[in-house]
């Protein structure tokens, strides 16, 4: 192993992606600075599986991790909704998942907003409206933002909490 750290030493191999690194960079401070002005810097978002594969909150959990690290900037994923300013949304909306969700959404103090991550809230998976799915979400709860993707990237999902605190 010591034997490969030195040719790669040696060699110089980068294997960051720098322009990737840029745009995160300039993602973090429009993010800590909206917060900072909107949110007195602290955002704290109720995550809610209302039926998915959970693709979207793996992406999600990889916010967390060292390289995105979105402790740092501000925004804390809360376990109660009665400490959250936002409902994160994901999954199909299902028929058992409805009122759970619904209840959540009462939860959260005024004033509050609700974000659907992923296409499945929104109808566009291959689900079909069916006694199981009472997707779209928007129509049960006010939908202020939504991120695309099945799953959005860490990188989308940074850039839509972006484009959601322009729009506060």
């Amino acid at each position: 192993m010591i034997k490969f750290w030195k040719e790669r030493a040696k060699s110089k191999i980068l294997t960051e992606n720098i322009k990737l690194e840029d745009e995160i960079n300039i993602l973090r401070d429009e993010l800590k600075g909206q917060i900072k002005a909107k949110f007195a810097g602290s955002l704290s978002i109720r995550m809610v599986d209302s039926g998915s594969c959970n693709a979207c909150e793996a992406e999600c959990n990889a916010l967390s991790n060292p390289y995105y690290d979105l402790e740092r900037l501000g925004i804390h994923f809360v376990a109660s909704p009665r400490h959250a300013d936002v409902m994160l949304l994901s999954g199909v909306l299902t028929f058992n998942m409805l009122p759970h969700v619904l209840d959540a959404w009462e939860q959260i103090p005024e004033p509050k907003w609700c974000i659907t991550l992923g296409d499945c809230p929104a109808m566009k998976a291959p689900f079909y409206q069916t006694f199981a799915i009472k997707a779209p979400a928007s129509e049960h709860l006010p939908i202020s933002y939504h991120i695309p993707g099945c799953p959005p990237s860490p990188e989308e999902i940074m850039k839509g909490l972006v484009g959601f605190l322009r729009g506060v």
